[in-house]
This record gives structure tokens, C-alpha cells and sequence, in this order.
């Protein structure tokens, strides 16, 4: 699993944060270009051992990294919906509110995105208008309170929201391990898999993600899963 990050990683002149405990947030975005499905992974991974000797262990959780259809429909900003761009945004974001209502990680850096102007059901990656900014609101988020959510709806408008409210708190337990050890700043990747190289990269990395044993460890009071075939593999 790592490898084929790392891999990314090198092609694309991106960071891997080798600290250990400091995290590594990345979004997959799904080839799939159906709108309203939670299709697109958070692969979150840190290192556990050390800088010398590294012991990565690595989870995946299901999620959305694009806007839901009722937004698509009904944009906030009269230039349409944003949909957050490919990129490696650093300290981009912190442990915050979500709308002042709950613990969420929430733009403080600058994004970029690409506006789908047509108000329409269909997700268009390429034909808006790309736009930078600190201040679009795009937080990484829940959907539900409680349980898994199966249509995304309102719950993205350009956000990065998982799929199941378990999964969220177990990752805000990680974000807050690695503020607790350096600082409330986080680093998020987003890829995107749908070009024909990039469909490549990910054909591999699922074949090794739905190819590997996992065990699950309790590292520091918290759960993380570990390849059982790259135990302290070198970066």
C-alpha cells in the first residue's frame, strides 16, 4: 500500500510527512463520475517506528471528494459549485468547527477549485472556472451523526465528508495525536484517478490494498492497521 503512494508521491514532486505520527491525508477521487455517491477513499497513513527504522501502518475509509447533486442544482455562489482540484494543499487545514456545530478539519489555508457553473446533475472537473482562495469553506468533515450515509445530498458542496461517522471520530483521534506531538496544521492530497495514467496507478494500489493482509494494532491508545508484508519497510 505504501509503495504505490510513495510512487505518487516521487511523480508528482508531493511530501510524505516521515515524523513519527505525523499524518499523511490523501483523497482518491473514484474514475467513477457518478454524482451523490460516496465512491472516493481518505487514505490516511504515519509512521509509527522511526525516522531510522519506519513502521507505516495505514487506513482507508470510503467518502466523497466532490459536491452532491442538490448543490450541483442549487449553488451557493452564483459562479457554481466548487469542486476542490487535484494538489497537494499544504497546512491547508486545522481542527476547528464544521459551521460551529462539531470538531471537523477546516480550510485555513489556500485551495484551489474549479466552479460547475451549468447547474446541472453532472460533475464538470474541466469546463468551469479555477478559482484560489483561503476562504471557500471547504472543510473535511462527517456526513451523519450517526452511522453510514449512502447519498451525499447536501452534506458536500464541495467539502471532503466520510461516508461513516464512526470512521470521522476515529480520525479526529489521529488528527489530534499528531496536534498534540507538532502542531494544529495538516497537509491534505487530493488525486485524481480518472485520466488513463493515473487509472493505471490506481488498478495497482487496489490490487495491493484488496491483495494484503491486515492486522490491527493498538499503537499509543489508538487502533491502526499495519501491512502485514511492509512491516518497517524503507522509505
Amino acid at each position: 500500500m505504501i509503495s504505490q503512494v510513495l510512487k505518487i508521491a516521487k511523480q508528482k514532486g508531493f511530501v510524505i510527512y516521515k515524523d513519527p505520527h505525523k499524518l499523511n491525508i490523501w483523497g482518491f477521487r473514484s474514475p467513477n463520475n457518478i454524482p451523490n455517491a460516496f465512491d472516493d477513499e481518505f487514505h490516511v497513513f504515519t509512521n509509527v517506528g522511526t525516522l531510522n527504522k519506519p513502521n507505516w501502518y495505514y487506513l482507508v475509509f470510503k467518502g466523497t471528494t466532490d459536491p452532491g447533486t442538490y448543490w450541483l442544482r442549487n449553488p451557493m455562489n452564483p459562479q457554481g459549485t466548487a469542486i476542490l482540484n487535484e494538489g497537494q494543499y499544504i497546512d491547508a487545514y486545522a481542527i476547528g468547527l464544521h459551521k460551529g456545530k462539531y470538531k471537523a478539519l477546516v480550510q485555513v489555508g489556500e485551495l484551489e477549485i474549479t466552479r460547475d457553473y451549468n447547474r446541472d446533475a453532472i460533475l464538470d472537473f474541466y469546463n468551469g472556472k479555477t478559482m484560489r482562495s483561503r476562504a471557500f469553506g471547504i472543510n473535511i468533515h462527517r456526513a451523519n451523526k450517526v452511522g453510514s450515509t449512502y447519498h451525499v445530498d447536501k452534506y458536500s458542496a464541495g467539502c471532503q465528508v466520510f461516508k461513516n461517522e464512526s470512521d470521522f471520530e476515529f480520525f479526529l483521534k489521529l488528527c489530534e495525536l499528531h496536534r498534540q506531538m507538532y502542531s494544529n496544521r495538516f497537509t491534505y492530497t487530493l488525486i485524481d484517478l480518472r485520466t488513463q495514467e493515473k487509472k493505471t496507478l490506481v488498478n495497482n494500489f487496489k490490487t495491493v490494498v484488496l491483495g494484503t493482509a491486515v492486522t490491527a494494532l493498538l499503537i499509543g491508545g489508538y487502533f491502526l492497521i499495519q501491512s502485514d508484508n511492509e512491516r518497517n519497510e524503507p522509505l
